[in-house]
């Protein structure tokens, strides 16, 4: 019975985050913006986005609220993790950048999640519980801290693999036509060298008319 209440709290608890994951690529000189919107004032906004593959890995990226103010901007940043709260109700942009690059696209994994609740504090001592918490809201929170840590530890090894695995790409390319070219210049100076021999043991003479 403890179990079943359990879930039912934690489907409840869950049902009050609304959460968007994407992966985009933005051309060169491309500006891309998404959007949410906020319902009730003092949501919690969490914002998380890291370049997979492209150039430096780098973007620029701003937070606007409803009014155009800007929250959070950045130049030429890699990846962030951002959690703000929602002051204003309407429609919140999150937008990228790519001014920096006139020829390479950027892979961009993003996440953008609103809760409807502010989140709760931990309690200041293993164990301990507040006088407004139940011990099945304690087990709820620490149950969802111990998924979000999950989760950020997978964003964090999946940037790493995709830079990697790009790295190796962009090497492997560059090897590529590095081998060509060495080919290319190799023939032309065997070429080069077949032309000089030649020149040297070719018997030339010059008449002169008197």
């Amino acid at each position: 019975m403890e179990l079943h209440w359990l879930l039912v709290s934690l489907f409840l608890f869950v049902a009050g985050v609304r959460s968007v994951a994407l992966t985009t690529t933005i051309a060169a000189n491309q500006r891309l913006c998404f959007y949410v919107d906020v319902d009730e004032k003092g949501e919690k906004i969490g914002f998380y986005f890291a370049v997979q593959s492209g150039g430096s890995f780098d973007v620029d990226f701003d937070v606007r609220d409803p009014n155009d103010k800007v929250l959070l901007d950045g130049k030429k940043e890699r990846q962030g993790d951002f959690v703000f709260t929602g002051n204003v109700i309407g429609e919140y942009s999150f937008c990228f950048e790519n001014d920096m690059s006139t020829l390479t696209e950027k892979l961009i994994d993003f996440d953008i999640m609103v809760e409807n609740e502010p989140r709760r504090e931990a309690p200041a001592k293993p164990g301990q519980i507040s006088d407004t918490s139940s011990a099945l809201e304690e087990s709820i929170f620490r149950l969802n801290g111990m998924l979000m840590n999950i989760k950020r530890l997978q964003k964090h090894f999946h940037t790493r693999e995709r830079r990697g695995y790009s790295i190796v790409e962009s090497t492997q390319s560059r090897l590529y036509w590095y081998a060509i070219f060495a080919t290319l210049g190799i023939i032309g100076m065997s070429v080069f060298q077949v032309y000089v021999l030649q020149t040297f043991f070719t018997k030339t003479g010059r008449r002169y008319k008197v």
